[in-house]
């Protein structure tokens, strides 16, 4: 008995010293209070619709009436033909993209690293971050006023050269190319912003004794820079790998026709047809929760693989 009210004594205690705390900094707890609300509203009340996976749904029973099926649903999508489709295209079009995208803010940045004048420095990055506010509605409008058969750009050089007008938006060949090249153009400008960031900390006293020995711009690069911003360079890769389900949802939906649409169908596409189109919210559900599941096993095995080969991690 009294091991019992010494425990809900020292619990009493550690509550009260809470709200003392809580109390004391109540100014800087209001500031973060709409983030927190957020947060619950929009990332974990959500979560309670995860339940439909697990379930056979009924709209007249609702979520937490409808029957358990267990993974039933997961097995479904498992041994359906349309299974190794989206997966194939999702890993394809998200691994070329980390193949040639994620090199891209790397290079831009040290490029811009290496300009002396601080004007041209502002307007290159200002114009290189440009593209990240655009939304993807609006890249595919111009894509499609450039490379479109009747007077595009493009088709107009064709046609100048003598060659005949082609439907690029539309040929199944050209689909990779404009995935990619669009995403770095987009992308590039405002992922090179932490890696400016973190060559911003990188002392000029070793450049300097580098410089001394008579090492040049190259063996500066190579055994000072990037060294330097290895540990930032390890934590981004961690995240390109974990999100490499997320090929792009809005980029793809946009550029989907029906002549790439066997190359073209990736997880996040697939889930939005067949919960809307077909009305199995439950299918869906279990696609999406199995895609979250994967993509976390997935980063945790990159952040171990990154801490013994690279000594970083995101914990």
């Amino acid at each position: 008995m009294n091991t019992t009210m010494k425990v809900k004594t020292a619990g009493q205690v550690r509550i009260r010293k809470l709200w003392q705390q809580i109390m004391k900094h109540k100014v800087l707890y209001l500031f973060i209070l709409p983030c927190v609300i957020w947060l619950l509203v929009f990332c974990y009340y959500p979560m309670y619709g995860a339940l439909l996976a697990f379930k056979s749904y009924n709209y007249n029973l609702g979520i937490l009436g409808s029957p358990w099926v267990g993974f039933a649903n997961f097995e479904e999508f498992i041994k359906s033909p349309d299974f190794w489709i989206v997966m194939k295209n999702t890993i394809i079009i998200s691994g070329l993209k980390i193949i040639f995208g994620f090199p891209a803010p790397i290079l831009l940045a040290l490029l811009i690293n290496e300009v002396r004048s601080k004007k041209f420095k502002r307007v290159v990055q200002t114009m290189s971050y440009l593209p990240n506010f655009v939304s993807w509605v609006v890249v595919v409008s111009l894509m499609t006023v450039i490379f479109t058969p009747y007077g595009g750009i493009v088709n107009n050089i064709r046609e100048a050269f003598g060659k005949e007008s082609i439907f690029i938006m539309g040929e199944k060949g050209y689909f990779y190319p404009m995935i990619v090249l669009s995403d770095i153009w987009k992308g590039a400008g405002w992922g090179s912003i932490i890696y400016l960031s973190a060559l911003s900390g990188v002392s000029q006293e070793l450049y300097e004794a580098a410089t001394v020995d008579g090492a040049g711009h190259l063996k500066c690069t190579w055994h000072i820079t990037l060294p330097s911003i290895k540990g930032t360079i390890g934590i981004m890769f961690i995240f390109a790998v974990g999100g490499i389900l997320n090929a792009g949802f809005d980029q793809v939906l946009l550029l989907q026709q029906p002549a790439n649409n066997q190359i073209s169908e990736i997880l996040d596409t697939f889930v939005l047809k067949t919960g809307l189109n077909y009305g199995r919210f439950e299918y869906a559900t279990a696609i999406g929760l199995f895609k979250s599941v994967f993509a976390f096993a997935l980063m945790a095995l990159t952040n171990t693989i990154s801490k013994k080969f690279m000594e970083v991690g995101i914990w």
